[in-house]
């Protein structure tokens, strides 16, 4: 791991609070009322009802969403037997994916003990607690005695991630890469190189697919797995081999599959030529695969080549199986994750696969589209399907093998209960630097002596998001830079040094030009101008030197837009320019809109507002469902509201597929069982998302008292109705929402392209 990216690392686990994860209340708890209830003397008669009947205990208390992760930091990926305590930001990291994916609860459990006969009775012990177990990065050859015993001795879900998820994830991959070169799966020869658990693991699984375990070759450290060696451990016993090979070189000649699961470059490309026609290649290893993705291509068109890599085609990431495996088997009360669980995981992932990929699933990487085929063999870590699809494939599995204790009987509602889950831990953000990553283009950032600006850059950058511009005074970026030691090597644009002279004069004389009429009647205010960052950095959007810019951070907005409406323009049609800022709250967003510019707007405004958020929301990849508010529903007395009203009006006659409603109140607007008060409205049925206020003054308030209490996390303002991808921060914007902000300004940027 390079200095820079260590540095990172650390910071983001010590940033307050600590860690990753946090346990918050997830009932009332404000009054004295509340704390009875929650406590003393309330507390008491749960605990009565589950002394009569333990399962109760589901019922009652967070045990039926709530796993624990338990390692004892033996096998840590990549880093080995580093202890208990040094394994817990990865458990920490597991418990989040678990949250963000699947809804699910997690304390992280680090184990100070490496006997496994004493590991299994701790956790034995504490399993009372927990709905399910996942097992996370403990040593071969416990691990498998480790989840064999707990299994067996434990009625709730137990799963060792390492192995199994993988193995379910790979199998999905091999059934569809197979479909996709026509070779039967009961007659291919198929090498494995690693024989630790999840190689294993993954092996048994696919012999359960349809693989004959005589057209099986494994290969250790020491070369192939053969019945003549006498050094072959009780779980290597079985994959010993009776063909005369003896090396992977040879073990790989006219070989159909490769399963990778050791280290980087173990593979060749001689080797890979010497497989049979349309060879199958996942070389999983982590960060380096045993062969690099680029170079298997380059040396065999005809190759299928997944990867554990999210940079390449084929990701053969376990986060699509061990959220919904266990979201799955803790809805039904699974006593345990059985091979048929297993199975139904991995035919759910490979037929979602098949299916076409909602626009949403595009849009989050950036793509046109995505068919089954070659370079799409399993789905999108960020596709939604997954939640429904396989979480209802294993608990169905569960059922019929027996191991359920509370069948879902309407399966309807149980996947509308799924669909409520994905929205409480909405994706968005993630999806929206995704699509920004697969497509980044530069931005210019202004204010860039700022620390701020700078830690915004750098992860910009970083993550390639955006290729960052550096607007301002190339010393004090330099002295910033040094001063809080940030690694960045972004290139600065200094307007006053002397290389940018001619720049500064075609800026002048463009700018000049397009204002002679407006206000800037000479050269010589145009030169003056320009020499302002604030009309340098749209200048060089305008002039095709930066596809974006942001500025605003150390000043008021009006002053930051006049520049940019001198520079750039309103796209035509727009009379008005406006802003809507993103807030997301528990996963969910909503915009409201205007916070930033328009005063008092009319009802031909709030027409023109509205039409702009539906389009900009639409790109977002969000279904708009748009309020317009006031102090009242559906009455028009005050002057406010007849204006909402008549935009209404007008908007529901000329421009009908735009799902809006109003005049109406915000609470009302905002939840499902009061909206539905008005089953004559078009937003019936379903909350408001996108949130029109009748004036500048409580719109702005309204999202400012919501980013004061830390109540949703902010993205904007957006600016809507500008003729080129330019935004205006907050003042003070923090490093997220610079980082928010400039993702939005990718994305536009990408979509003017389109247009």
């Amino acid at each position: 791991m390079s200095n820079k990216l260590r540095k990172e690392a650390l910071q983001y686990h010590q940033n307050k609070p600590e860690g990753k994860i946090e346990v918050i209340p997830s009932k009332p708890h404000s009054s004295a009322r509340d704390l009875s209830l929650a406590y003393s003397p309330g507390v008491a008669e749960p605990c009565i009802e589950i002394e009569k009947d333990v399962k109760n205990v589901y019922k009652y208390t967070t045990k039926g969403n709530l796993v624990a992760v338990i390692s004892n930091g033996t096998a840590v990926l990549g880093l080995g037997n580093i202890g208990a305590e040094a394994s817990k930001p990865v458990m920490e990291g597991k418990g989040l994916l678990f949250k963000i994916f699947a809804g699910i609860n997690v304390f992280d459990i680090e184990i100070n003990e490496t006997d496994p006969d004493k590991f299994v009775e701790i956790v034995k012990a504490i399993s009372p607690t927990f709905g399910g177990i996942n097992l996370e990065d403990i040593k071969s050859p416990e691990a498998f005695y480790i989840e064999e015993r707990l299994k067996n001795e434990l009625d709730i879900p137990i799963m060792h991630d390492d192995q199994h998820g993988t193995a379910i994830i790979s199998a999905a991959a091999l059934i569809n890469a197979l479909e996709v070169v026509n070779k039967d799966i009961s007659t291919i020869q198929l090498v494995v190189n690693g024989a630790g658990a999840a190689a294993i693991a993954c092996t048994n699984l696919y012999t359960k697919i349809g693989v004959k375990p005589e057209n099986i070759v494994m290969c250790d450290s020491k070369g192939v797995i053969h019945a003549s060696r006498e050094d072959l451990s009780e779980e290597k016993l079985p994959f010993a081999t009776q063909k005369n090979v003896f090396t992977l070189q040879e073990a790989m000649k006219d070989a159909d599959v490769f399963i990778g699961l050791s280290v980087g470059n173990v593979v060749t490309p001689e080797m890979l030529l010497g497989m049979t026609t349309n060879p199958v290649v996942f070389a999983m290893a982590n960060p380096t695969p045993e062969i690099d993705y680029d170079v298997a291509i380059k040396t065999r068109e005809d190759v299928i080549v997944a990867t554990g890599r999210s940079d390449f085609p084929n990701q053969v990431n376990n986060v699509l199986g061990f959220p919904y495996i266990f979201r799955g088997a803790l809805d039904v009360q699974s006593k345990k994750i059985n091979e048929e669980m297993k199975l139904a995981a991995v035919y759910a992932i490979a037929e979602l696969a098949k299916e076409p990929v909602p626009e949403v699933v595009l849009m989050a990487y950036n793509q046109k589209n995505m068919t089954f085929g070659r370079e799409y063999l399993i789905p999108k870590p960020f596709d939604n399907r997954l939640m429904t699809k396989v979480s209802s494939a294993v608990a169905k599995a569960a059922m019929e093998s027996g191991v359920a204790e509370k069948p879902i009987t309407n399966w309807a509602a149980y996947e509308e209960q799924l669909h409520e889950r994905i929205n409480r831990d909405n994706k968005l953000i993630r999806m929206m630097q995704n699509r920004a990553r697969s497509n980044p283009k530069t931005i210019v950032m202004s204010n860039a002596e700022e620390y701020k600006i700078l830690k915004a850059a750098q992860i910009l950058h970083e993550e390639g998001i955006a290729k960052p511009i550096l607007l301002g005074n190339r010393k004090k970026i330099e002295e910033t830079i040094a001063q809080y030691e940030l690694e960045i090597n972004l290139p600065i644009e200094d307007l006053n040094e002397e290389h940018n002279a001619e720049r500064l004069n075609s800026y002048a004389n463009a700018l000049w030009e397009k204002r002679q009429r407006r206000g800037i009647t000479t050269f010589y205010q145009a030169h003056k101008l320009v020499q302002s960052r604030d009309y340098y950095g749209p200048m060089m959007v305008e002039m095709g030197d930066a596809d974006a810019f942001l500025s605003g951070y150390s000043r008021s907005y009006a002053s930051s837009l006049k520049p940019v409406l001198d520079c750039i323009g309103k796209a035509q049609g727009v009379s008005k320019v406006s802003a809507m800022m993103m807030l997301i709250r528990k996963g969910k967003p909503y915009f409201f809109a205007d916070t930033s510019i328009i005063q008092n707007p009319t009802w031909e405004d709030i027409v023109k507002i509205t039409k702009m958020c539906n389009w900009v929301v639409k790109q977002l990849g969000i279904t708009p469902r748009i309020a317009l508010l006031s102090f009242e529903n559906f009455a028009s007395k005050s002057e406010s509201s007849k204006k909402m009203a008549k935009a209404v009006e007008y908007l529901h006659k000329y421009a009908p597929e735009i799902v809006v409603d109003g005049e109406i109140q915000a609470d009302f607007a905002l939840s499902e069982d009061t909206i539905d008060n008005f089953p004559f409205s078009k937003i019936a049925g379903e909350p408001a998302n996108v949130l029109i206020f009748p004036n500048l003054e409580s719109s702005n308030i309204a999202y400012k008292i919501m980013r004061g209490l830390k109540a949703a996390q902010t993205v904007g303002p957006i600016l809507l109705g500008i003729n080129k991808p330019v935004h205006i921060m907050q003042m003070q914007a923090s490093v997220d929402e610079i980082v928010g902000l400039a993702s939005v300004a990718v994305l536009d940027a990408q979509n003017r392209v389109k247009m």
